[in-house]
């Protein structure tokens, strides 16, 4: 199942948050500022690998950046395909379809004066006691490191010894992790240019690991200052849902049906048909979040798809169908009325006439 997310987070000095950044957290370094003002990603479970990928619009004046995500076991990362969250859009967007109305309404002639609205780095250091590098690789604009960490504090101890100024808290948030003997992904935004910010829409990523449950991290959300959003997109063998709120409001499914994928999509989900699920869900008080997102199978996979209606006034032939209805009527009425008047001429006899008179010409009695 594929789990699409439209995320960001504001995170100690962190500006302009739009979503919630739900897998993980995003450090900026401390002579600048960042913000996420969207985070894409795209999961695939197939019961034993999950595979997330992600991209990150950008914004501020931060020259480099870190972003952590924990994970369930040990992880791999490579560069994703940037076409993948266009053609999920693609996949997973509304069907519009198009319904008339028979009477005039505000803007259609003649309630209107026929004015219309138109509108439409270099790597991170590895000799932190506690705190373990697995593996760290360079890709695109990401400096990649694979850790593990006995103890959060260790961990927070080894990313601010590379720069970086922490939220207050995050220590406390990882401890659940670290108890679970989960690893981590931390990953330094770094511009390829010397000296550039991060702004704009970055490289995707792939990050791979097993796991027999799919499970989507949420618990560093917990430190978002203001309300948070997520979206999902799963892709899996039958329709999924969350197994709990996890202290947000109800999900909404926004997509579910089987699809044949292809592409990015494709490449994902390995090619066989799948169950695409698209959920949406709102974090009204962020603290509130008390866990990781956990999905599992629906009892059907019964198909839905948002549908958005654009409303017209019904024509024939170019010409409102009121128009020519009304005047059909009146012209019906017209020819009613006239066919009365005829009848009734036609039943109404002329009147009678006197005969003829005139100058007596004949001749009369006794005439010679």
């Amino acid at each position: 199942m594929l789990l699409f997310a439209l995320l960001a987070t504001q995170l100690g000095s962190l500006i302009s948050p739009a979503y919630a950044c739900g897998c993980g957290a995003m450090v900026p370094g401390a002579e600048g500022r960042i913000g996420v003002s969207r985070e894409a990603s795209a999961v695939r479970w197939d019961g034993r690998t999950e595979r997330i990928a992600m991209r990150f619009t950008v914004g501020g004046d931060a020259k480099r950046a870190a972003w952590i995500m924990p994970v369930p076991g040990r992880a791999t990362v490579s560069l994703g395909d940037g076409d993948l969250f266009s053609q999920l859009a693609d996949l997973t967007g509304p069907e519009y379809r198009t319904r008339t109305y028979f009477w005039p309404r505000h803007g259609d002639w003649p309630f209107t004066s026929g004015d219309r609205d138109m509108a439409g780095a270099p790597p991170p250091g590895s000799g932190d006691a506690g705190v373990g590098v697995v593996g760290r690789e360079r890709l695109g604009d990401f400096d990649v490191a694979r850790l593990t960490a006995s103890d959060p504090d260790a961990l927070r101890a080894w990313l601010k010894a590379n720069g970086f100024e922490l939220p207050d808290g995050l220590s406390t948030e990882l401890k659940p992790y670290v108890d679970q003997r989960w690893e981590y992904v931390a990953v330094r935004l770094v511009p390829r240019e010397q000296g550039a910010t991060l702004h704009g829409t970055l490289d995707p990523l792939l990050i791979r690991f097993d796991s027999d449950r799919l499970v989507y991290p949420m618990r560093l959300s917990r430190l978002a200052k203001t309300a948070q959003s997520l979206g999902l997109y799963v892709l899996a063998d039958h329709r999924m849902e969350p197994a709990s709120r996890i202290g947000g409001d109800a999900p909404e499914v926004t997509f579910a049906g089987r699809i044949t994928p292809k592409g990015a999509v494709a490449e994902l989900a390995g090619g066989a048909p799948v169950f695409l699920t698209a959920i949406d869900q709102s974090f009204p008080v962020p603290s509130r979040i008390d866990g990781d997102h956990e999905l599992r199978a629906t009892a059907a996979d019964t198909p839905y798809r948002q549908v958005e209606y654009s409303d017209e006034l019904r024509t024939a032939g170019g010409i409102p169908v009121w128009i020519l209805a009304v005047g059909g009527a009146f012209l019906a009425v017209v020819g009613a009325a006239a066919s009365v008047i005829l009848a009734r001429r036609r039943r109404t006899p002329p009147p009678a006439t006197a005969p003829a008179t005139g100058p007596d010409t004949g001749r009369g009695a006794g005439a010679r």
